[in-house]
């Protein structure tokens, strides 16, 4: 009987041991995985960085809220009420009164130039119909080619005139009444296509273009085949060109069906010069191409390749290029970023030529970015390139 009790006692001892020893070889796994983790750098960036970026920029930069948006005055009235109604607009966080101008024809050149988000117009004898006939209109005129900011400004528009009108009926027995006649250029029925297509097109250009380019390049690194082409008669570059030529391609037969696809399906109208709106996507596109063979003479594997593109290029894409969130609602330093980020520009060229049926020489600007960039990006891939092979 002692000795089986010895021998149990034996047993248990040895099972604590074998836990014990379990417990430090993981432990000591753990301890290995940390030591692992801690000492790669992009693991660490994507397990804090990514955390504090995302809190930063939906925290406080990324709101459907508009605020600070451009617009100008025109008052006809220039009395004692339209000047209080325009100190009153002046004030509200919502609007930044660019200047005071004179004409329509200067309101259609700031609205057709995108300096402006809207227009307020105050009608001559203003404060005479206020108190002869009790009764006033303002003209409030809102670029609708993005609906959702048009209509955001206009309801701020109309609810700051009933305020103005609130506070001048006060001990009034005869009411005062300020009617905000409202207009909508460029998309009188607001709908969402109008902001929906051209960010549409810039995503897919990006992911097509940046993403399947440098996954396809560095493809050829990991198989080891690149430097069979490398070696081939024909030039490094001309090897490199040839690989991205297919995408230049398939992305233009993309912009077709997209276009297609949204007067047909969508009803909306190009205004604008269609084979003006076809060179601008095929500069796009080349820029785009330009920065996925970028991105793949940097990186050496397509998982490196993919993540550059996707958080690097597709994400500020999506949130920074105004597509989704006003650029002027975001602090200075995104406004910074936004700037190069080339799907910023080309929405721009998408709605001026496409929505707003405007010309080159109102895009000429954005035009000139997005050749720069594209410059840029091949000379700093050409340069990396041979001292890469060097």
């Amino acid at each position: 009987m002692k000795c089986f009790t010895s021998w149990q006692g034996v047993q248990k001892e040895k099972n604590s041991i074998k836990k014990v020893m379990r417990m430090k070889q993981f432990l000591t796994f753990v301890q290995k995985e940390f030591y692992h983790v801690l000492r790669d750098k992009k693991t660490l960036l994507i397990l804090f960085g990514m955390p504090v970026v995302q809190i930063l920029i939906f925290g406080f930069a990324l709101s459907n809220e508009v605020k600070n948006s451009k617009i100008v005055v025109m008052d006809q009235a220039k009395d004692i009420s339209s000047q209080k109604l325009i100190n009153k607009i002046e004030a509200s966080k919502y609007f930044d009164i660019e200047e005071s101008i004179h004409s329509q024809g200067q309101i259609d050149a700031a609205f057709k130039k995108g300096a402006i988000k809207m227009a307020l117009i105050i009608p001559a004898g203003f404060y005479q119909n206020l108190v002869h006939e009790h009764k006033a209109q303002v003209q409030v005129i809102a670029d609708a080619s993005d609906p959702n900011i048009a209509t955001a400004l206009t309801n701020y528009a109309n609810a700051i005139v009933q305020d103005f009108q609130t506070e001048l009926n006060t001990g009034f027995e005869m009411p005062y009444t300020i009617i905000p006649e409202t207009r909508m250029l460029y998309n009188p029925q607001q709908k969402s296509v109008y902001s929906m297509v051209p960010g549409v097109m810039a995503l897919v250009l990006m992911l097509l273009c940046v993403l399947m380019t440098a996954i396809s390049i560095v493809r050829e690194k990991e198989t080891g085949t690149m430097e069979v082409l490398l070696v081939s008669p024909f030039k490094p570059s001309l090897v490199i060109l040839s690989k991205t030529v297919p995408y230049l391609l398939l992305s233009f037969i993309d912009i077709i069906i997209i276009l297609m696809m949204s007067v047909w399906l969508l009803g909306l109208p190009i205004n604008g010069n269609i084979f003006l709106l076809l060179a601008v996507s095929v500069l796009y596109i080349i820029t785009c191409l330009s920065l996925g063979i970028l991105i793949s003479i940097k990186t050496t594997t397509q998982q490196a390749a993919m993540m550059i593109s996707l958080m690097g290029m597709l994400l500020p894409s999506l949130m920074l290029s105004g597509f989704m969130f006003p650029i002027e609602n975001m602090p200075v330093p995104l406004q910074v970023i936004s700037n190069i980020v080339p799907a910023t520009w080309f929405n721009n060229i998408i709605k001026a030529v496409m929505i707003k049926g405007l010309g080159p020489s109102f895009i000429w600007k954005e035009v000139l970015i997005l050749t720069g960039m594209t410059l840029f990006f091949l000379f700093v891939s050409l340069k990396s390139f041979k001292i890469r092979l060097a």
